[in-house]
């Protein structure tokens, strides 16, 4: 299949680098700037799929017909990124999301239409110079949750990402994936930025692990509200097996002085807490130590 890649960040450079590195015929939408100090090719460091280059082109805009256009921008960063990808380029495409969050996925169904399948990606993999992308953790796996009627073509991505070596599998539950993984995500992105070190550091201070737990407890009963029914044992014991020297994007992001996703991470949490009557005050008080605005 052909591959669209709209943002060259940690996530879409590895997954970029991947399926081209086993031939899959891929192309990178750059913003101007970035496009302008692009080399011409990835440079992949990968726990999972070893150290190599491949050469990927690169545009401004979607210019071509693919198969799938892959959305790997930050949450942050959405709006901007789809005036680059328009769908009347290649409307047969079916557009795979990556992003941090649930609301996304409503925002692209309004541009791309039924095309979309919601996707969730567990890895660290962070941009550390032009096209140059480390990834530290010992995994990289990707959940799709297609509509029924795009199963087949999710099948097939999932087939040509396990080719390239990352992990991935379709599932039958859109909800279940997405606030499957906002359950770990969130607690995580927000205790290891408040304290600014990696989980390793935020697990031995007793207090802050008791409060991830109970914002762990509190994902899981909204996300029963929006049809996904979790078990928090999982991800409370997913949060303690995490590596040590794991960090999140948002600590980073707040390191470099860049716009965060707490919005887009803690946001459906609290939102939808509030709106049903489900009391979030740990996610609060993780979110206020972030320094993140309350009215969210």
């Amino acid at each position: 299949m052909r591959h669209a890649i709209l943002g060259a960040g940690g996530i879409g450079l590895l997954v970029g680098g991947g399926l081209a590195q086993v031939g899959s015929p891929v192309v990178l939408v750059l913003r101007p700037a970035t496009l302008a100090e692009y080399p011409g090719g990835i440079h992949v460091e990968s726990a999972v799929l070893g150290e190599f280059d491949v050469d990927v082109p690169a545009t401004t805009r979607l210019d071509r017909p693919v198969d799938v256009l892959w959305v790997t921008v930050k949450a942050t960063q959405l709006e901007g990124a789809l005036a680059l990808a328009s769908p009347a380029v290649a409307p047969e495409a079916v557009v795979v999301p990556l992003l941090n969050g649930v609301d996304h996925v409503a925002r692209l169904r309004e541009v791309y239409g039924d095309h979309v399948i919601p996707g969730a990606i567990r890895v660290e993999s962070e941009r550390v110079g032009p096209a140059h992308v480390v990834q530290a953790s010992p995994f990289a796996s990707t959940d799709l949750a297609p509509p029924p009627a795009l199963r087949e073509r999710a099948e097939a991505i999932a087939r040509e990402m396990r080719e390239a070596g990352l992990a991935c599998t379709v599932r039958d539950s859109e909800a279940q994936v997405l606030w499957g993984k906002l359950a770990l995500l969130a607690p995580f992105a927000l205790g290891t930025s408040g304290v600014g070190q990696p989980i390793g550091v935020a697990r031995q201070d007793t207090e802050l692990l008791e409060l991830m737990g109970r914002a762990i407890r509190e994902v899981c009963a909204v996300a029963a509200t929006e049809g996904a029914p979790l078990d928090p044992q999982v991800f409370l014991q997913a949060l303690q097996g995490m590596p040590a020297e794991m960090r999140s994007s948002m600590q980073k992001d707040i390191a470099a002085g860049r716009a965060t996703e707490v919005d887009a991470i803690a946001g459906p949490v609290l939102r939808r807490g509030r709106e049903r009557g489900i009391p979030t005050p740990a996610m609060n008080e993780l979110v206020r130590r972030v320094g993140a605005p309350q009215a969210l």
